[in-house]
């Protein structure tokens, strides 16, 4: 667990951290924090820290409501009243901790003058540590307090109260000289962290508090990072560093309020596309009001705002996917077209008679066909790695058809027809020891899992925005940086030139040289605020939360008589493919379809692994952040409708 004593102790103003114990507060949708950098954050419905260290406090779960509010009501209070910066420090420092009071009674009152450090605290139970603290509360406190010499004035925060706050956790001041409750914003980390080695029941997340001083106004308690793990309300997850609330994070989608056949849109079809949040909208609409203009080369003030925006885009996938250099990054129209363009530009420069490509039984038609193409020009052979019964890619069998005739390796990372991720890292791993080059198609895994082409080792990487809340029309092809700079373009035009005469013409290096003609300007820039819409809900709560869903909905629809879900791997993204006993899957499309919820029936694109399976189609569910466990109670009710006919 990330702790301050792990990176050279804790900061002035702080105890060390024990165990830790969590209060979550529900964050409104706020636009606006004065002075306040990371305001966008709070921008992003549905996203919300959780709250503080407790020295040798018990977890959450030990506590019922009232009394966690108890505990952190006076921690707050024993925070709130620490001395001032420059104040004398104790001469007589003891040890300091919540007192087991605190959780099953209200806060003792502390009197208006600043207390001694005897004064705030006590052990709780047998296991709170001898803790000494500091008197100087400094801006990477747990609590920042305003710098001042002078005893802090009340708070006054018009029309809150316990009753009436978007919180649900009152804060009891009773040092205050008129005690009162409040509640605080309570700001936002930048950017949601990956958990490292969590204990039972944790995932903490880094430590960084704003600094007071980047705040006016009334004083702001700042939380820290910790967070638990997803219990409880299925409508309330606590993932990674925020609360994650899906049930607020879907009125970010004016489209779910979309009312489809009289009933409330249950949109269960987004591995085919997600939908786009509010962000997304906004900038795009922003984009044709104020930056419309053809990008690059114009001299006046539209042009560069377009080719500022276009470029920001580019450095968003990259930092997104974690490419070397902006320069990697190809826009294209979707994976498909990224596909199409590894096999015309560098295929057709390295793919000779005889020679060899892989795929698995998993792919899409997109990473299919060009590659049928590709072998049927020039004499190559394509071969095929199977899968077992559950959906999965059978690593030996894999192996085995690697050599030193294999020239590429093209694989799905998440498969969009079962749901099955594949082992990218050990797959490319192989293939790299055979000297092949390795494409990953991850246009159903960048929505669902935290992506990394320099740790993955892949050799491209390609995905498309619109699955991923970005606008249909845009996708992006990640290419190390020495095999973009050694292909030829794939298609002739302008933008990607640098000189053009009848006897000859000389191209722009990567990436300019691949995108020939007039960009889908716009949804390149929608695609960048879709990602950072994404990096700011914290791709990692999305996937541990869609881990969740995805258990709940397979235990779901298992009950419901007649039910065979399609691919069990027991590593799976957010895809629940099924038949039903007597029913064509496109008239149980149909009927869903009537209850306003939406699925996919068909061959998914997918015909080979369907056919592996002894199918010529399937029903498939596939989820989002913003699906939620009576989602999928809503898909297996009118499931069991259609069976029993009740």
């Amino acid at each position: 667990m990330s702790t301050p004593e792990s990176k050279g102790g804790p900061p002035p103003g702080l105890a060390p951290v024990g165990e830790v114990s969590l209060l979550t507060a529900h964050m409104p949708r706020t636009t606006e924090t004065p002075n306040y950098p990371s305001a966008i954050m709070t921008s992003t419905p549905g996203i919300a820290l959780a709250a503080a260290r407790i020295p040798g406090g018990p977890t959450l779960p030990e506590l019922d409501a009232i009394s966690m509010t108890n505990a952190i009501s006076q921690l707050a209070n024993q925070m709130y009243a620490a001395p001032p910066a420059n104040s004398v420090p104790p001469t007589n420092s003891v040890p300091n901790s919540l007192d087991t009071s605190a959780l099953s009674s209200p806060p003792t009152a502390l009197a208006p003058s600043m207390p001694s450090t005897a004064e705030r605290g006590g052990p709780i139970g047998s296991v709170a540590p001898s803790l000494d603290v500091p008197s100087v509360v400094e801006s990477a406190s747990l609590f920042d307090v305003p710098s001042t010499t002078e005893s802090p004035a009340p708070f006054d925060v018009p029309g809150m109260s316990a009753s009436t706050s978007p919180f649900d956790v009152p804060l009891n001041f009773d040092a205050l000289a008129t005690p009162f409750d409040s509640v605080f914003h309570f700001p936002l980390n930048d950017v949601a962290q990956p958990a490292e080695d969590p204990k039972p029941g944790f995932a903490p997340a880094p430590s960084h508090s704003p600094s007071p001083s980047s705040m006016s106004g009334e004083p702001r308690f700042a939380l820290d990072s910790y967070e638990i793990t997803p219990t409880g309300d299925p409508s309330l997850r606590t993932l990674g560093s925020r609360i994650f609330e899906p049930n607020v994070l879907k009125k970010d989608f004016p489209i779910l309020s979309e009312p489809v056949r009289g009933k409330r849109l249950v949109w269960l079809d987004n591995a085919a596309t997600t939908q786009k949040p509010r962000a997304v909208i906004d900038r795009l609409s922003f984009f044709y009001e104020h930056e419309n203009s053809n990008i690059h080369r114009a001299a006046h003030t539209l042009a560069a705002k377009a080719t500022d925006a276009y470029e920001a885009a580019r450095e968003t996938v990259r930092r997104f996917i974690n490419a070397p250099s902006a320069r990697d990054i190809v826009f294209v129209r979707g994976t498909t077209e990224g596909i199409n363009l590894v096999a015309q530009s560098w295929g057709r420069r390295n793919v000779r008679e005889g020679d060899e490509i892989v795929i698995t039984w998993l792919e899409h038609h997109a990473n299919i066909v060009p590659w049928q193409q590709l072998c049927s020009e020039k004499g190559a052979r394509l071969r095929v790695a199977p899968v077992d019964d559950r959906g999965q890619v059978i690593l030996e069998e894999y192996e085995k058809l690697l050599g030193p005739r294999t020239r590429l390796v093209s694989f799905t990372q998440v498969s969009n027809a079962l749901g099955t991720i594949t082992p990218a890292v050990d797959m490319i791993d192989m293939a790299h020891r055979h000297g092949a080059v390795v494409l990953l198609d991850g246009a159903q895994a960048v929505s669902h899992m935290p992506v990394d082409v320099q740790a993955l080792g892949c050799d491209f990487f390609v995905f498309s925005g619109h699955k991923v809340f970005a606008p249909t029309g845009i996708g992006a092809v990640f290419g190390r940086a020495e095999l973009l700079e050694a292909m030829p373009p794939w298609q002739g035009g302008g933008n990607m030139i640098q000189d053009v005469t009848f006897e000859r013409t000389t191209y722009q290096p990567p990436p300019a040289r691949f995108e020939a003609g007039t960009g889908n300007i716009a949804d390149a820039v929608g695609l960048g605020a879709a990602l950072d819409w994404l990096t700011r809900v914290g791709v990692h709560n999305v996937e541990r939360y869609e881990h969740e869903l995805l258990e709940y909905g397979t235990n779901a629809l298992l009950a419901v008589p007649g039910l065979t879900l399609i691919g069990t791997a027991p590593q799976k993204a957010g895809v629940l493919s099924f038949v039903l006993d007597g029913k064509k899957t496109e008239e149980v499309g149909g009927l869903l379809d009537q209850e306003g919820i939406a699925v996919r029936s068909g061959h998914h694109c997918a015909q080979p692994i369907l056919r592996r399976f002894g199918l010529e189609a399937t029903v498939r569910a596939s989820l989002a952040p913003y699906n939620t466990c009576e989602d999928i109670d809503a898909l297996a009710r009118a499931l069991h409708r259609l069976q029993t006919g009740r």
